[in-house]
């Protein structure tokens, strides 16, 4: 089987795939389609600029990539029930009817399906997570429990922008997959009680996910935190792939109940990927995680970056991708 019938295979539920992936094997990333340049464009390494929105992005020379940097007198919204007062919503349809917007990422799709890869476009920045970027993290934690009618408006704002967006790619480009972002915990625990993700986010979710799945996508998000009890959730409103498992998760006890509805991507511990490991300590993590839970189905073994090739240490991926080839040369005889 090629890397995507493999795929195709670990995503039936009943499926009996030859073998495991090498962490982001099937996919082709698409990074250049309009939106994404649009939303993302100016973040520069070794510059601080703001985003569409207005908030300040830092992207110190040094890091692994740019994050928001919200302050008590550098917020975009600093009072969400005037956040009508603050907010301008990016125009997404702009950028996207310019003559020849689509083309350089439909010539990447094309390439990539020659080679019998599959095309992923990418969706920073979820719902929640925008909702941190304009108010902080801590207005964006406490609005929902203290101004809920307000709050309820204010994601409701955010998800229609998000609609358009995954709707725009869907319309226009058609991808295979696409992979949406939204960390919704810490690296122990979940940022809000589940019941408050459900009644503030969920349905969101499950508009935008249920039009992508009606369209022939695959639906990957990326969560890399403990979500552990959204699981099933996850499952129920259309994710195929949860991306960034974190091994705080217990994913052995997830494969049980899941039980095939959705596949769990990741496992591998991100603190290997570093310059002061040896190669023989990530070997050794990466072989924990084929023999740990390779045997429950439904998972591909990955860092939990979000990203093809976004291992911070560059060395790291391959010493993961040829740990895992090895593995199934081994259990699998491939």
């Amino acid at each position: 089987m090629t890397a995507k019938e493999v795929l195709f295979e670990t995503l039936k539920k009943e499926g009996k795939p030859p073998r495991l992936l090498r962490q982001w094997e099937p996919f082709t990333p698409i990074m250049v389609d309009p939106i994404n340049k649009f939303v993302r464009g100016n973040r520069v390494r070794g510059k601080n600029t703001r985003d569409r929105w207005g908030t300040m992005i830092y992207f110190p020379e040094d890091a692994p990539g740019p994050m928001p940097h919200v302050t008590k007198d550098d917020k975009v919204v600093p009072d969400i029930t005037k956040w009508r007062e603050y907010v301008n919503v990016p125009d997404l349809l702009a950028p996207a009817a310019e003559p020849g917007a689509w083309d350089e990422a439909l010539q990447v799709q094309e390439e990539a399906r020659a080679r019998d890869e599959l095309s992923l476009c990418f969706m920073g920045t979820g719902i929640f997570e925008q909702t941190h970027y304009l108010l902080g993290m801590e207005d964006a934690l406490v609005a929902p429990l203290l101004e809920p009618e307000a709050a309820h408006e204010f994601i409701q704002m955010i998800a229609d922008f998000r609609f358009t967006y995954a709707k725009l790619l869907v319309d226009n480009l058609k991808p295979d997959v696409i992979l949406s972002h939204d960390d919704w915990g810490s690296k122990a625990n979940l940022f809000f009680p589940p019941d408050i993700w459900r009644e503030f986010f969920k349905e969101h979710y499950r508009r935008m996910y249920s039009y992508m799945k009606e369209n022939g996508v695959i639906v990957m998000h990326h969560s890399d935190s403990y979500c552990q009890p959204l699981a099933k959730d996850m499952a129920e409103i259309g994710v195929d792939i949860w991306q960034g498992v974190l091994v705080t998760n217990d994913i052995v006890e997830l494969q049980k109940e899941l039980d095939g509805d959705m596949v769990l991507m990741g496992g591998i511990d991100s603190a290997i990927d570093c310059s002061d490991q040896t190669e023989e300590a990530i070997r050794k993590e990466v072989r924990r995680a084929c023999e740990t839970y390779g045997p429950g189905g439904h998972f591909i073994p990955a860092l939990t970056s979000g990203l093809k090739a976004s291992g911070i240490y560059p060395l790291t991926d391959p010493i993961i991708d040829d740990e895992i080839g090895r593995y199934n040369k081994e259990v699998y005889g491939i």
